[in-house]
């Protein structure tokens, strides 16, 4: 397949192509990155709508926040694979690219041929990428998942919150998770098959990635009987930690990651140094032990000043510390203005500005290319396979693409 000419040809993965059958977060979060480093991503979509994510809200100049941000740099081509033709379509696409992605409902790949045993019959150079709920094998493989469920399965909602209720995670964590380790599966698939000419087949679920990040917790409910506490931005094995309200009501957030913290803490921002000798407060899990106690002196010092002193204070003490942003101070927050991370990028609405990937490469910019309209690269795509115009015209009546 021809790489499209752009300042993609200069990225680390400029001449691998990647087919992806994908819609929501997950699959596409790892296809996205793919594209960001110059790979070229064929998005497969349906003919009747496409990625049911297009449709998750029109924030973002009419399109869906969620869409433009997981598919800038792709191609999309409307197609239904069901079909006799559109299958025919699809296995010569797959005859030449480098990987597949697939996050199909559950059972959808196997009755369609595409899982990965199949396909690596067919096509033995293909890295064939499965994102699943909960694993294609177990006794959930048949069961439908989504972010929310899986928060709740790993415990991870019950962590969340605080001592009166419990709170999902504001982002799609299970999502992210299962799409940053099926990018970095990929990646290791690629060096694997370029080393030992040997294509193998990765498999990530959204819950066995939320598991991983939930070891921690596993651990410490494992070994210690009982599983961390709900108490908001306070944090279950240290102390202090978490936002604490000053005079004018701001909010600062600061915690105590050493005994040199604690006692530069105590000695010159709560003014107590003989805490430090406090039998309470002599080790990190005495400290924790004793919350409640070493809260209430902080809380008293922070009603002495407001935020802003409070916050120079605590950088006079070496105290890490900060300020707790909404979105909107996120956006406009000057490390990213700074760093110059924000670039535009085009959209079926009109520009917009959006995130640089956060690994840099020394020496090469990112690939951030426009994210697709519906089906934009199906006669360019259908072109190159030698299809006519005429018989482009003829799939399209017929609902094929």
């Amino acid at each position: 397949m021809t790489e499209p000419t752009d300042r993609a040809a200069a990225l680390p993965l400029a001449g691998i192509t990647v087919v992806s059958i994908e819609q929501a977060v997950a699959a596409p979060f790892a296809t996205r990155q793919l594209a960001d480093l110059g790979a070229r991503v064929i998005k497969i979509e349906r003919p009747d709508g496409g990625d049911f994510a297009r449709r998750y809200d029109t924030t973002v100049n009419g399109e869906s926040s969620y869409f433009v941000w997981l598919n800038r740099s792709k191609e999309s081509l409307t197609l239904d694979v069901k079909s006799a033709e559109g299958r025919a379509i699809l296995d010569e696409l797959l005859s030449g690219a480098d990987v597949f992605v697939q996050n199909l409902g559950p059972g959808a790949a196997d009755r369609l041929g595409l899982d990965a045993r199949t396909l690596a019959g067919r096509h033995p150079s293909l890295i064939a990428c499965t994102v699943s709920g909960w694993g294609t094998s177990g006794p959930w493989a048949d069961r439908k998942a989504y972010d929310l469920l899986v928060q709740c399965q790993t415990g991870l909602v019950s962590l969340t919150g605080t001592p009166d209720g419990t709170a999902r995670v504001g982002v799609s964590v299970a999502d992210i998770a299962a799409g940053m380790y099926a990018y970095t599966g990929i990646l290791t698939a690629l060096l694997t098959r370029a080393t030992t000419g040997v294509a193998r087949a990765v498999e990530v679920s959204l819950f066995e990635a939320l598991a991983e990040w939930m070891s921690q917790p596993a651990y410490y409910t494992r070994h210690g009987g009982t599983q961390p506490p709900r108490i908001g931005t306070q944090h279950a094995t240290i102390a202090p930690y978490g936002a604490y309200t000053a005079a004018d009501g701001k909010q600062v957030l600061f915690s105590i990651q050493n005994e040199r913290e604690w006692a530069a803490l105590c000695e010159h921002f709560l003014e107590q140094p003989e805490l430090t000798s406090d039998p309470r407060f002599a080790t990190g899990s005495d400290r924790v032990a004793h919350r409640e106690e070493l809260n209430a002196i902080v809380a008293a010092r922070f009603s002495r000043s407001g935020g802003a002193d409070v916050a120079k204070a605590l950088d006079e003490a070496g105290i890490a510390n900060t300020g707790v942003n909404d979105v909107a101070e996120f956006v406009a927050h000057p490390v990213l203005a700074e760093r110059e991370r924000w670039v535009d990028v085009a959209t079926p609405g009109g520009t917009v500005r959006a995130l640089r990937p956060p690994a840099d490469l020394a020496g090469l910019d990112a690939r951030m290319g426009p994210v697709p309209a519906l089906g934009a690269h199906t006669e360019d795509i259908l072109t190159a396979q030698g299809r006519t115009p005429a018989e482009i015209a003829s799939l399209r009546a017929d609902g094929v693409v």
